[in-house]
């Protein structure tokens, strides 16, 4: 039986139509109707989780995983302000989450009446489309509130809002199945032949051209930019920009010196982060930049070959180098052995790391730069894969999300490498920081803490490192041992 309430039954009946398949749900009574709707439609695969905040990483982590639209259900009030965070992320990452709220009805808001806030436009502009449901009365509301849920569920590319205030009584569950909608299809236009072409003939036809990707990056880089410093001929004149966000400033700066940009992106917006960018093609990004890798197969360009000489060398430097023991060593450790398998790195220092020594592609929250929500992150991800997970992290970022770990979703499939110096190791990387007295206590929040107990609490395997031997072990150790709950090493360093 399904709730008696006619727009949740609407929405439930249009999430399944749109392909919806994994749905986070949070507690609370105004959105009772909406969670037993979505725990009885058995096209939906539903994971509780207490903590709204780790809850929208979560489902943000799910959208990595499946790349197909995710619901994170959340009560009325401030419930829905908490994923604030998670939205704004997968924004930048033109990731399709689909929040759904329930909230008090209209004339209850601003009346002093509990959990009531404007819930409507909350998100603002990290959400491409926010409808707020009618609970319908005759034919014409129904057909409006129909429509406001197609509209809402047709943006594949972000973030959308559907609210959807609920009247009382909301604990009647008396209709035996869900009503036949009609879904709204939208066919996006294919990227063309010719349209291709183009792109590859000003590519090929340039003197300097240089693809670039964001997320997943371009390994090495930075050290590769770092060397050539102020050397003008590997400047490009030509930069085709294929991907999300890019870590180093120092890579930003160069590209800055080029004389222009085209952008590949799927919503077609204008992201001119190397302030040259001269034209915006809507389409998949994956799609073009493999055209190009093909073509350069078959006719390889001499200023290409010129910067994969440059990377080859950064690689056999960065491989030959003999680390101490550090979180450097550590992550230098991890990608040598983790092949292709998935890994998830936490903002700042780790992503920092992984731009060095990693091998193969790497996921990071690295839209708008927060340290929240990275643990979330990974464990959403791990939630709808059989495959392991891993997730590289520093002890700010992992303390900040620790409630991640709070879940009964999670299985052996989940990994996590701790990188615990006792503080944010990015702050003593800034220079002239150090001339403050308030870095160390208040700008990095040393700290003492350690993951062992809330490790215990949560179930979740748990080794430290203090040394080499013991750090190398532990990362085999979690690369290699089978285990029906989530491993964590905590590689406790200074460096």
């Amino acid at each position: 039986m399904y709730s008696n309430k006619e727009n949740v039954n609407i929405l439930t009946a249009l999430l399944v139509a749109h392909g919806i398949r994994h749905a986070v749900l949070c507690p609370g009574s105004r959105n009772s109707p909406i969670v037993h709707n979505l725990n009885e439609c058995p096209d939906i695969q539903c994971y509780p989780v207490t903590d709204e905040r780790s809850a929208g990483f979560y489902a943000l982590g799910m959208t990595q995983a499946t790349g197909e639209p995710v619901a994170v259900c959340v009560t009325s009030g401030t419930a829905l302000l908490n994923l604030a965070p998670a939205v704004a992320e997968a924004y930048y990452q033109h990731r399709p989450l689909v929040v759904i709220s329930a909230d008090r009805p209209p004339q209850w808001i601003d009346q002093l009446d509990g959990q009531t806030l404007p819930q409507p436009d909350a998100l603002g502009r990290f959400v491409r489309k926010a409808v707020s449901l009618p609970e319908p009365h005759d034919e014409e509301s129904r057909w409006y509130c129909n429509r406001l849920v197609n509209e809402a569920l047709m943006e594949k590319h972000a973030p959308v809002h559907i609210n959807v205030p609920i009247s009382e009584p909301f604990f009647l569950f008396s209709t035996p199945e869900l009503p036949q909608e009609r879904k709204i299809d939208f066919m996006p236009a294919d990227m063309s032949s010719v349209m291709l072409d183009r792109v590859f003939r000003m590519f090929m036809q340039s003197a300097r051209p240089m693809l670039i990707s964001g997320q997943p990056m371009n390994p090495l880089l930075e050290e590769a930019v770092l060397a050539v410093q102020d050397d003008e001929s590997y400047v490009p004149d030509f930069v085709l920009y294929t991907g999300g966000s890019i870590v180093s400033k120092h890579v930003k700066r160069f590209l800055r010196k080029a004389r222009e940009t085209w952008a590949v992106n799927l919503t077609g917006e204008v992201n001119d982060t190397f302030m040259n960018l001269t034209q915006v093609i809507q389409g998949d990004p994956e799609v073009v930049a493999d055209m190009i890798r093909l073509k350069l197969q078959e006719k390889p360009h001499p200023f290409v070959q010129k910067w994969e000489g440059l990377l080859a060398q950064a690689r056999q430097q960065v491989e030959t180098c003999e680390l101490p023991y550090s979180q450097a060593a550590a992550v230098k450790y991890f990608e040598a052995r983790r092949g292709g398998q998935t890994a998830h790195y936490a903002n700042s220092m780790a992503i920092r790391l992984a731009n060095i020594y990693a091998k193969h592609p790497v996921f990071c929250n690295r839209g708008v730069n927060g340290i929240e929500g990275s643990l979330s992150t990974a464990a959403g991800f791990s939630c709808v894969t059989d495959e392991k997970v891993f997730c590289v992290i520093g002890d700010l970022s992992f303390f900040y999300d620790q409630n991640a770990l709070w879940n009964r979703n999670l299985h052996g499939n989940f990994r996590i490498l701790l990188i615990n110096n006792g503080c944010g190791g990015i702050f003593s990387h800034l220079k002239g920081l150090e001339q403050s007295p308030a870095r160390d206590k208040f700008v990095a929040a040393e700290h003492h803490a350690t993951a062992e107990g809330n490790c215990q609490q949560n179930h979740v395997g748990y080794r430290k490192a203090t040394n080499m031997e013991e750090m190398q072990q532990g990362i085999d150790w979690l690369l290699q041992t089978e285990s029906e709950h989530p491993l964590l090493l905590e590689v406790l360093t200074t460096n």
